[in-house]
């Protein structure tokens, strides 16, 4: 596995206090199981001694949270791919603010169980909002804050929506069940993924998210070992726009 180009890159979180922090976020379709994946990935690195942050989009705040109620149980009222993208911005703004930013100070870990891609590849890709007026947007949400290294979750959008389809129906999002996000809506999120990670290939990790979760978890650690512990010192998993 070659990380070189990845480790070229790297930023520090917090130079003056001498604190290291890692950024790493999971990303996928519907269905690929990354909240799964990423409670798995932290409960890994804490048994490897790491100390970690396990959040996730939209909530990880109060704000966040309520947030989240609105944008993914809420009512199936008319809303704009603009209105959902704004929202997701607000939530993530708070999250920076609050959890990841004092956890990458401290010299942790953060997993999050998806971040700003998730917006540019659902609202954009999916939802047709311009994507440059969204990067702008989440340069602002975030202050720059940008994973250094995104997992993603792989698999055809019909076979996600058919693993939601089989749990609990409560568990659906108005993503899953509505009409207005059909299997075309969620193929080109896909393909807006694979976009993603094609021209950033530095900071994206693709990873077969179709196979057994035990298979999937373990081809999760060795990248993140990888990139934990490269051969060579260097800095954190986290980018800053500039």
């Amino acid at each position: 596995m070659v990380l070189d180009g990845l480790a070229a890159r790297l930023w520090r979180v917090d130079a003056t206090a001498g604190k290291i922090g890692y950024f790493i976020t999971l990303e996928g379709p519907d269905g690929a199981g990354k909240s799964l994946q990423a409670a798995r990935l932290a409960d890994t690195l804490r048994q490897a001694g790491r100390r970690v942050t396990l959040t996730r989009e939209p909530g990880g705040t109060p704000l966040g949270e309520r947030i989240r109620e609105i944008l993914l149980q809420g009512d199936d009222a008319a809303r704009s791919p603009e209105a959902d993208a704004l929202l997701f911005m607000a939530a993530r703004s708070q999250l920076v603010r609050d959890v990841i930013r004092p956890a990458l100070g401290r010299g942790e870990v953060v997993v999050c169980d998806r971040f700003g891609d998730s917006t540019i590849a659902y609202q954009g890709y999916g939802g047709g909002v311009d994507v440059d007026t969204l990067r702008v947007l989440e340069r602002v949400a975030t202050g720059g804050l940008r994973p250094g290294l995104v997992i993603l979750l792989d698999l055809p959008a019909s076979e996600g929506l058919t693993r939601r389809a089989r749990g609990e129906p409560g568990e659906l999002t108005r993503f899953e069940r509505s009409d207005a996000h059909d299997i075309a809506f969620h193929e080109r999120v896909r393909s807006g993924y694979l976009e993603l990670a094609r021209l950033d290939p530095d900071r994206w990790r693709v990873v077969d998210g179709s196979r057994d979760r035990d298979a999937v978890a373990d081809e999760i650690g060795r990248v993140v070992q990888a990139t934990l512990t490269p051969s060579e010192p260097i800095g954190p998993l986290v980018r800053m726009n500039r």
